[in-house]
């Protein structure tokens, strides 16, 4: 899922990492929304938000909206210096970033009972699963080679309308290539929009415990990953 064994990744590989890590991102959408008022997976849906708030003088708030997107640029920085530093096919290449993540997650699960509404708890906790998933999203981008995205649906739903403008215009004719192009984007919308689904019904059962379950997710992608490379070095060695 996070690395592969032969020359390049194959589809399938694309299509388990966007199933899993979509769920993840969506999950924490909705959850976040539920839990702070807001968008903690991506940084456009705050543009406006930035841009009333200038307007209106409000430079405090401006200026958290500033902070949270400097917060997910650094996510995004630091799992890219994590990665390149220690190689993408190194065993550990993906330990560190995920590791940071999960801790995040488990900060926000422990600490987020103590969530009052204030101005500057909303800054730390939002601001923290923002940089949490500007790393998620970084490291889902240079695994696949900024062929799967999964913090934001923007892009997919773009990318998809054109893709199915295309197949209609060849009259549903498709090569493999469009056709695994086109399943990927439905995948990755499908399952962004389960997690959010599951995100906001689990919150409001559970309240900052639901969080649990991205922390599992992630813990299940990076096991996945060392026990299936395991299990192949092993079979290999057999052989």
């Amino acid at each position: 899922m996070l690395r592969h064994t032969g020359q390049k990744r194959s589809f399938n590989h694309n299509v388990r990492l966007a199933t899993l890590l979509c769920l993840n991102a969506g999950f924490i959408n909705g959850a976040g929304f539920l839990a702070f008022n807001v968008l903690t997976t991506n940084v456009t849906g705050h543009a406006a938000l930035f841009a009333v708030n200038l307007a209106e003088t409000h430079f405090r708030a401006a200026g958290m909206v500033a902070l949270w997107f400097l917060l997910f640029l650094t996510g995004a920085f630091t799992s890219g210096i994590c990665i390149e530093t220690v190689g993408r096919e190194k065993p550990s290449a993906y330990l560190l970033p995920i590791g940071i993540i999960l801790l995040i997650l488990a900060a926000v699960t422990i600490c987020g009972h103590t969530y009052n509404g204030s101005l500057a708890q909303t800054e730390y906790f939002a601001g923290s699963l923002l940089f949490a998933m500007g790393m998620q999203n970084a490291l889902v981008s240079m695994i696949s080679g900024s062929v799967v995205r999964t913090t934001h649906l923007t892009g997919m739903f773009t990318d998809l309308g054109t893709d199915l403008s295309l197949a209609m215009i060849q009259r549903w004719k498709l090569t493999l290539r469009i056709k695994r192009r086109i399943l990927l984007r439905v995948v990755i919308v499908t399952f962004f929009l389960l997690g959010g689904v599951m995100g906001t019904f689990l919150f409001l059962r559970y309240q900052f415990d639901a969080f649990l379950l991205p922390i599992l997710l992630l813990m299940i992608a990076l096991f996945y990953d060392y026990f299936r490379f395991y299990i192949i070095r092993l079979a290999r060695r057999y052989k």
